[in-house]
């Protein structure tokens, strides 16, 4: 009777680790590509900006756009000047 209690007990605990690894890993039940796409719309939209000044959030929404539009016209420059030298 006791080996069988210890062995309920063993597959209890597996279990709640198991759960417990579940949620660690996937939060709020959702994917990678959901979350990822989450963090880049908040980014862009400032929501890390300080909520009490207009003038900052519009800034670091303007400033992270810009520097978008920068990353680009740098990609477009680099495979312009490696297919211009093939």
């Amino acid at each position: 009777m006791a080996a069988n209690d210890k062995e309920r007990q063993a597959v209890t605990e597996s279990k709640q680790i198991l759960e417990r690894i579940g949620h660690e890993s996937n939060p709020a039940g959702r994917s990678a590509v959901e979350r990822t796409v989450s963090r880049t719309k908040d980014h862009f939209t400032a929501e890390d900006a300080d909520t009490t000044d207009p003038i900052e959030i519009w800034g670091t929404r303007i400033g992270r756009f810009l520097g978008l539009l920068v990353l680009i016209a740098m990609f477009i420059w680099l495979i312009s000047l490696i297919i211009g030298k093939s």
